[in-house]
């Protein structure tokens, strides 16, 4: 739903310090990411496996080894998604911080507990307190990962926020990227390197430190907790304007009616909270049910398994981070110029497309223990550059921002919550099952997630609206109430009528 001219696209300058604001908040998505793309590395690395994983070892070198099963296993599978569980449980947490104290001291939570965290898991002499690390980082993505998009789309221009929001993702893909990076370095770093790999997680973590202590609150913050001046100094500090009034008025508005919701985990039982919840949480699980996540975590083990050497597979994994960038930025320029469902639908067509193939390509020619030839091999890595590729420029980013514009201000932080929870619930149950499903599907792990493709492109085709242009605290009368599917859902119960 484009706007076109419309009073609504507030006057305001780009200046200095909203720049800053919104790239060191968003490194709350390079901590993330750093995340995703070193746990996999880490569990393909001799030394990390001698010490915790001995079992894991022995299978990884057997001479005659099942391509599919040699990493199967439940505890090395739950060094990865330990942090996943533990963000689920603490985005709950978080949300009530981030409502009752605001975006940004729960940003500064955020980056201590991921700081403690990688510190512990990096120097932990025993298996369980590398767990224990995990679990603890997983607290710090929790709360970052609620309250940075919240946090990005409040303070961003209504015309650029999905450019703005965007950099969270933006950030994910280059912290996978730096990530992967670290691994290539430190693969060869005998017996420390997956130390140094874990505990480079500390630098992504300092910097959300020290953003968390340079960016502002966000004026929907402030005027949820009658800092009506406050909240007016900063809209002039972000938007570089005096005149804020019109744009105040409109935030003032939704905090108003948002006021009048005592129990907002309630609240999103009613009815009328039924569209943005389920867009909310099915937008991160469709995130999820991709694949991206199995082919990220795994990408090295993935190309050791078509035929790559240990390093060898670890450059693929880099090359797949550097698509991964690019392709974000395709993202930042097209979201507001071709609106979300565009994006959308275009790479669900690739993305079937290159998982199909991809899935094909194995079942024919990857028997249990042989290799793929060497062109075979290559392409399998160029169909997964295309796959990466297209769920960077649509999927990746947008299942953040979609969620986080599309609750009204009285449940926007309980219901964005419910979408952080879905997205970590999803993430732990694929990353603690998909080596075993990778042993038992075979290849056909790729025909399965590209069913769940076909399944995501109906879902936007019938049930998702266009937010772009709208403001964020006139979303539900700009798009549920005109939604063909969601507007009877608007009609009683509804407090913003």
């Amino acid at each position: 739903m484009g706007l076109g001219p419309d009073p609504d696209n507030f006057p305001w300058k780009v200046t200095p310090y909203v720049v800053i604001c919104w790239l060191l908040a968003a490194c709350g998505g390079l901590m993330f990411g750093y995340d995703i793309g070193i746990s996999g590395g880490v569990t393909g690395m001799d030394d990390f496996l001698i010490k915790f994983f001995p079992k894991v070892y022995e299978k990884k070198i057997h001479a005659k080894e099942n391509n599919y099963c040699k990493f199967d296993d439940q505890y090395l599978q739950l060094f990865t998604s330990s942090l996943y569980l533990s963000a689920l449980v603490s985005s709950f947490l978080a949300s009530k911080v981030c409502s009752a104290k605001g975006r940004k001291p729960t940003i500064l939570i955020a980056s201590v507990f991921f700081l403690v965290g990688s510190a512990m898991s990096a120097l932990a002499p025993k298996l369980w307190l590398v767990i224990i690390g995990r679990v603890l980082m997983g607290v710090g993505v929790g709360f970052g990962n609620e309250a940075v998009p919240l946090f990005l789309s409040e303070i961003a221009p209504v015309q650029h926020r999905g450019a703005v929001n965007i950099l969270f993702q933006l950030l994910v893909t280059i912290g996978i990227l730096i990530a992967n990076l670290v691994n290539f370095g430190t693969m060869n770093l005998h017996p420390i390197g997956w130390r140094v790999s874990l505990g480079g997680a500390v630098v992504p973590a300092v910097l959300l430190l020290i953003g968390s202590l340079v960016i502002t609150e966000t004026p929907t913050s402030l005027i949820e907790r009658d800092r009506l001046d406050e909240s007016r100094r900063v809209l002039q500090k972000i938007r570089g304007i005096d005149d804020v009034e019109k744009e105040l008025e409109q935030i003032k508005e939704g905090c108003e009616q948002a006021k009048l919701i005592k129990h907002p985990f309630k609240e999103l039982m009613k009815k009328s909270s039924v569209p943005p919840l389920v867009i909310g949480i099915l937008m991160q699980v469709f995130q999820q049910m991709t694949g991206i996540n199995a082919v990220m975590f795994y990408a090295p083990i993935l190309f050791q398994t078509v035929g790559f050497k240990s390093d060898g597979s670890l450059l693929s994994a880099v090359i797949i981070g550097l698509v991964n960038v690019f392709s974000t930025l395709v993202s930042v320029y097209g979201v507001d110029k071709f609106g979300r469902r565009r994006l959308l639908l275009q790479a669900c067509v690739q993305m079937f497309i290159s998982q199909i193939a991809i899935g094909i390509i194995l079942i024919l020619q990857l028997g249990d223990a042989n290799s793929l030839p060497k062109g075979l091999a290559m392409l399998v890595v160029l169909l997964t550059c295309t796959f990466v590729m297209s769920f960077a420029w649509s999927w990746g980013p947008l299942g953040w921002l979609i969620p986080s514009e599309t609750f009204p201000v009285e449940t926007r932080t309980a219901g964005f919550a419910f979408a952080v929870s879905s997205n970590m619930l999803f993430t732990f149950i694929l990353a603690q099952a998909f080596l075993s499903m990778l042993c038992h599907m075979r290849a056909y792990v790729f025909i399965f997630f590209s069913a769940w493709i076909v399944v995501m492109g109906l879902f936007v085709v019938f049930l998702l609206p266009e937010t772009k242009g709208v403001p964020i605290d006139m979303v539900v009368e700009r798009v549920w109430k005109k939604h063909p599917v969601w507007k009877r859902f608007m009609d009683e119960d509804d407090s913003h009528a």
